[in-house]
């Protein structure tokens, strides 16, 4: 099957869609959530869960199945039922990734049931967008399909899920975060829940002593404090930070260090190049609109950061170190070792950085 075209942006697109939908009570009679990223998938179903029915009449009118042990045959039975005493009855479907013959729901999402909101959560991937079961879906009802973010898009969707919250965040604890958490928004959502309800009443910004304090996340070794060291190179702060990481391997994986490191060079240098075309091929160095579009970035305190950094790095140099972590990329997965463990690989790749 073709692998989707449609980007994270257009996710959280279509799931604003829907919840506004939802919010103002336009139901479709059919929802298809499906996808690889499950944050979306469980917001929208738990809105509709809560929302459609009153709680008196969900323990008529609402049911919830599991994929795994059901039969479409059944769901379809339920779908076709008549409401209690009331104007809509709900089935949820859970885990339908796991739902044997799926494919025969298209029977009833070829013609669904007006008095029935049917919701399928099919988790980990897309259904076939072949099958008449999701051309049902997408003429008689709605569909999400809900796409992980890539890691520079996620600051972004951080940014915007805070400020819905009446909060801002600042640049650093948005860092933490990311680095820390990765790109599953899930995790950094629930995690964000916790912190909000721990914050003191009046509080308008989330900063890095917050995540400190509420998600245990080091406010002083993290990896946005180690490749602020390493891009200033202050190999002692960095080596300190390593060895912090080496004592607490659960709280700071390699492979997230490796990626964070590579974003920053990459960042670098792409800067670099641009400065060269600048001053060999008479091209006009970008203005920091330009530069925070090409390097995906929405703050100009970041791109003023990376233009500075860049100065000490020269680009044959930013080359050989992109190289040297791709191989410790691969090291992080467990490839060519030699039994050395994290905190070992991570010291060791930060002195061929400093060195070359």
């Amino acid at each position: 099957m073709a692998k989707s075209a449609l980007r994270f942006r257009d996710t959280v697109a279509q799931y604003e869609r829907l919840t506004a939908d939802v919010a103002a009570r336009r139901y479709a009679p059919v929802y298809l959530l499906m996808g690889d990223e499950s944050y979306f998938i469980d917001a929208l179903c738990d809105q509709l869960a809560t929302g459609v029915l009153g709680e008196a009449e969900r323990a008529f009118n609402q049911i919830t199945v599991y994929g795994k042990d059901s039969e479409t045959g059944q769901i379809i039975n339920l779908c076709r039922q008549m409401p209690m005493m009331g104007s809509y009855q709900v089935v949820i479907v859970k885990e339908a990734q796991q739902l044997r013959g799926i494919e025969k729901l298209s029977l009833y999402t070829q013609k669904p049931s007006p008095t029935t909101i049917l919701i399928i959560c099919h988790k980990e991937k897309s259904v076939d967008k072949r099958s008449a079961f999701y051309k049902g879906c997408t003429a008689n009802g709605a569909v999400l399909e809900s796409i992980q973010p890539r890691d520079y898009e996620i600051v972004a969707w951080l940014q915007q899920f805070t400020k819905q919250k009446g909060l801002s965040i600042d640049p650093k604890a948005l860092s933490m975060l990311s680095d820390h958490l990765g790109t599953n928004i899930s995790k950094i959502a629930n995690e964000l829940q916790k912190l909000m309800v721990s914050l003191p009443a009046g509080t308008t910004k989330i900063t890095d002593a917050d995540i400190e304090a509420n998600i245990g996340i080091s406010k002083d070794f993290n990896n946005f404090e180690l490749c602020k060291a390493v891009m200033t190179r202050d190999m002692a702060r960095a080596l300190m930070i390593a060895d912090h990481f080496a004592r607490n391997p659960k709280d700071n994986p390699l492979l997230l260090t490796i990626m964070a490191l590579f974003g920053q060079f990459r960042d670098l240098f792409v800067v670099n190049y641009l400065r060269w075309l600048s001053r060999h091929k008479g091209q006009p160095f970008p203005q920091d609109t330009e530069l925070m579009r090409t390097l995906r970035k929405n703050n100009a305190f970041v791109i003023n950061e990376i233009k500075q950094h860049a100065a000490l790095w020269d680009n044959r140099k930013v080359f050989q170190i992109l190289g040297l972590l791709r191989e410790y990329d691969a090291k992080s997965k467990g490839l060519n070792t030699g039994g050395a463990p994290e905190g070992e690989l991570l010291r060791e790749l930060l002195l061929k950085i400093f060195l070359l």
